[in-house]
């Protein structure tokens, strides 16, 4: 697994993630944003969005599932964003608001944010973790970061075995 120069992670326990999504979702009140849709990046960003959801009474929440990690340090030349993908009438004039997990290189990010560009009335990033090489810079930010980071959903292995492929 990748580490940073020192080795030291970031670790993100369930316990601090609520209190990095309540602190996110207040980021966004505050501001004034009141998004109509929460779009979610599947996988790590459901938990995200769902957070937001409730914390900022959004019940609108559709989910965007990119393709752009193949493995720790393994990515595909460009984000793919896999069926179904959110249809543009479902979103057209909305104010939205994307919500991801993590900022790391920022192609995911803009992936999505170009995918509803011509078609929202805005079109707004709030994600718990930033990297400093992020091509995107997201509105809504918890924490900013060049450590590798642990999540409470994908630390611990699977509790099944891998698919097989046939």
């Amino acid at each position: 697994m990748a580490t940073t120069p020192s080795g030291v992670r970031e670790i993100l326990t369930w316990d601090r993630f609520g209190k990095a999504a309540r602190e996110l979702a207040e980021l966004v009140a505050a501001d004034g944003y009141r998004p109509d849709i929460l779009l979610s990046i599947a996988r790590g960003g459901l938990f995200v969005a769902a957070a937001l959801g409730y914390a900022l009474e959004v019940k609108n929440l559709h989910v965007c599932n990119v393709e752009f990690y193949a493995g720790v340090d393994t990515r595909l030349t460009i984000p793919v964003m896999l069926p179904p993908v959110p249809a543009a009438v479902d979103l057209s004039g909305a104010r939205v608001l994307v919500a991801d997990d993590v900022a790391d290189t920022g192609t995911t990010l803009r992936r999505v944010k170009d995918f509803c560009a011509d078609h929202v009335a805005e079109v707004r990033c709030a994600v718990v973790y930033e990297k400093p090489h992020s091509t995107v810079r997201c509105e809504y930010v918890w924490q900013r970061t060049d450590r590798w980071i642990n999540f409470p959903w994908s630390t611990l292995p699977p509790v099944v075995s891998p698919r097989s492929g046939t």
